[in-house]
Order: C-alpha cells, then sequence, then structure tokens
C-alpha cells in the first residue's frame, strides 16, 4: 500500500456515522413534528364534537356545557371554556402534546355549534326565527310545491 492510501483509510465510516447521525437528528425532528399535528388535529376533533354534543344537549333544555365537558374527556382533551347563548355553544379544549425537547405547554382548539339559521350569520346578530324564503340563485331549488296560476 502506498502512504497516501493508509492514511486515508476509516475515512468512509466516520462518513457514514455522521450521516447516520445527521438522519436520526432529522427523524427526530420530523417524529416531533408529526407528534404536535396529531395532538392540535385531536384538540380540534375534541372541541367539534363537544360543542356539537353541548349545542343538541342545549336545545333539548339540557345542561350543554356539562354534556361538553364529558364529550371533551372522552376525546383526550379538557374543557377549559365553554360559552353558551341562545343560539350557540361555544367551547375550548386544550391538550397536552407529546414530550418532544421538554415540555412546551397545551395545545388549544375553539369550536361553536349551534342550530342552522339559513345562512353565516354572526354571533352579534342572531336572528329571532330562519327567514321565511331562501333567495334562489344558481344550483338551487325552490323546496316548495309551484302554485298553481290564477285563470
Amino acid at each position: 500500500m502506498t502512504r497516501r492510501a493508509r492514511s486515508e483509510r476509516g475515512a468512509a465510516t466516520v462518513l457514514v456515522v455522521a450521516g447516520a447521525g445527521v438522519l436520526l437528528l432529522v427523524a427526530g425532528a420530523v417524529a416531533g413534528v408529526v407528534g404536535l399535528v396529531h395532538a392540535h388535529r385531536t384538540a380540534q376533533a375534541a372541541a367539534d364534537l363537544a360543542a356539537l354534543a353541548g349545542a343538541t344537549e342545549q336545545l333539548a333544555g339540557g345542561d350543554g356545557c356539562g354534556r361538553a365537558g364529558v364529550l371533551a374527556e372522552a376525546n383526550g382533551a379538557a374543557l377549559v371554556r365553554c360559552r353558551a347563548t341562545a343560539a350557540w355553544l361555544e367551547v375550548e379544549v386544550e391538550v397536552a402534546p407529546p414530550a418532544v425537547l421538554g415540555t412546551i405547554g397545551t395545545l388549544r382548539a375553539v369550536a361553536r355549534a349551534g342550530p342552522d339559521l339559513g345562512g353565516t350569520v354572526s354571533p352579534a346578530r342572531v336572528p329571532s326565527a330562519r327567514p321565511a324564503s331562501r333567495p334562489r340563485g344558481p344550483g338551487r331549488r325552490d323546496p316548495s310545491p309551484p302554485r298553481p296560476r290564477a285563470a
């Protein structure tokens, strides 16, 4: 062997070990991000389901916030806040994320549910009743039967 060949022995081993370390670091970062995304989706799903169940219970005359809390717990979240009005119920839940690089706090999600009032309505201006007729437009059919014409 030549002098140069002996000095380069083991260089590939060092490169492979360094590459494996970089791959492990990237895999750990990706796993952490996936865990955070999963925890956030869990929080949002729990908030959505809790708001729907709470609004349904409230519409039936029961305790909407109590029902929302039970459903949030059943879906792995903790109910942080619940606001109920005559027209809708809003919940906020939190979920503990996976322990990635230590504790980073909690992930929160908010959802609101209520009866269908015939379109998008802001909570500040909730109409007292459903509109008598909906506007016609492309793709909308009038659900009422046609009226007979007077002769």
